[in-house]
């Protein structure tokens, strides 16, 4: 029998988690075609929502979440601050937990509007850090506070600062929470593939942004 934490429902499936996982990075992709600057931070995360029912979403697991500017430095938990407006210049990015074919979606990705050197590498950097822990859960079988350990010491290394109150969570064949598994970081197993997220967030040193960045590791 599997640890209790990596249990998942009698209609789960890792095909259907792809797909899942596949439908959610094309309604990122669509977001950030249609986020425009001028656009509010309210707003896009309407517009946002709209284009997963319009893919077929069956519902949301969790709202959808848009952050711009200085917000990118807010957790999932925390409330934005304001409405900002999307400037010419700007970093957002955008959180989603849809739930298609009855398996839940979640990722997000960090993008840029003009060309802000700072702000293209943060959103470079999150997406590098993300590859290289996930391919030392593939090749080392690292337990979760190992994988968030080796983030923390990553992103030291290249000149970020990881956000340490976000340690990944679960998902499966809707809904995961009756599992009550806790976070990726505090998994003290080696994860199986097609039910932990990992989740990246990080902050530039100096400046009030940030990124975010995960996916099902699979």
């Amino acid at each position: 029998m599997g640890h209790p934490k990596q249990a998942v429902g009698l209609t789960f499936d890792i095909e259907a988690m792809r797909f899942a996982s596949g439908q959610s990075w094309l309604a990122i992709e669509r977001m950030a075609a249609a986020f425009q600057p001028g656009m509010r931070e309210s707003e896009a995360a309407r517009l946002g929502t709209q284009i997963l029912f319009d893919l077929g979403m069956e519902r949301i697991w969790h709202p959808t979440h848009v952050r711009f500017g200085a917000n990118t430095m807010k957790t999932f938990k925390e409330r934005s601050e304001h409405d900002p407006v999307l400037g010419e210049d700007d970093i957002y990015f955008i959180d989603i937990g849809p739930v298609f074919r009855g398996h839940e979606g979640d990722v997000g990705a960090t993008f840029t509007t003009g060309a802000d050197p700072d702000k293209r590498a943060c959103a470079r950097a999150v997406k590098t850090l993300f590859d290289t822990v996930r391919a030392a859960w593939l090749a080392q079988g690292l337990s979760g506070p190992a994988l968030y350990d080796f983030a923390a010491a990553e992103a030291q290394r290249m000149g970020w600062v990881l956000n340490l109150d976000i340690k990944g969570h679960r998902v499966s064949d809707f809904p995961h929470a009756i599992y009550k598994a806790g976070s990726l970081g505090a998994y003290d197993g080696r994860p199986d593939p097609g039910i932990w997220v990992l989740e990246i967030q990080i902050a530039h040193p100096s400046r009030a942004y940030g990124a975010f960045y995960e996916d099902v590791l699979i």
